[in-house]
């Protein structure tokens, strides 16, 4: 039988926003970093002409506002689950590893909505107003530099990220140990893909 109060099915439907814009969002990011980058330094600046002008206004789109979107909803079921129930704190009134974990994960989603929208997006906004026009200042090479920068960072992020969304329900305990397991992994994991990436025509 469906359940008929506001809350559980408010809840729901927020926490079904957070994880879909997390996917676009992530989705994007991992696109940028392990498909793009290489891509674009395959090109010449003639085929940079013609494929960046279409790829990537769309492509930053759906980047940050599902960075966006996730943040806001990440924020609301922060609030509105743990202000309902006692979850904050444990029964011997510390708080909760659940908690913890929580507030772990946040923190590093946080840090990437910011560089999102106040590090990479104004950089690659310049960037695109530059191409359109067809112009290219000494200072563009910068901006791209600072974005890609900005950008390599929330991938190492986005894995120990994801274990603070996903070991409160499915883990639990926190402490020193299992944070820098769950660094080292997260991070770890990240550069293993990174360095695997295939080069550009060379998929084998």
């Amino acid at each position: 039988m469906a359940l008929t109060d506001l809350y559980s099915n408010v809840h729901l439907l927020v926490r079904w926003l957070h994880v879909i814009a997390g996917i676009v969002w992530i989705g994007h990011l991992y696109f940028f970093n392990f498909v793009n980058v290489p891509l674009q330094g395959a090109l010449d600046d003639q085929a940079k002409k013609a494929v960046n002008p279409r790829l990537l206004p769309r492509a930053l789109w759906w980047f940050r506002w599902g960075a966006m979107i996730t943040f806001l909803a990440g924020v609301t079921l922060l609030l509105v689950k743990y202000t309902v129930g006692d979850l904050w704190f444990d029964a011997d009134g510390k708080m909760s590893h659940r908690a913890m974990w929580i507030l772990f994960g946040g923190l590093l989603g946080t840090i990437m909505w910011f560089n999102v929208w106040f590090v990479i997006w104004p950089a690659q906004k310049q960037i695109l107003g530059w191409m359109k026009n067809g112009q290219s200042p000494p200072e563009m090479p910068v901006l791209a530099k600072r974005a890609l920068l900005f950008s390599r960072i929330n991938t190492y992020l986005s894995g120990p990220m994801l274990f603070g969304m996903i070991a409160p329900n499915n883990y639990g305990s926190l402490n020193s140990v299992t944070l820098l397991v769950a660094i080292v992994v997260g991070v770890g994991t990240v550069y293993c893909l990174i360095k695997s990436s295939p080069n550009v025509g060379h998929i084998t």
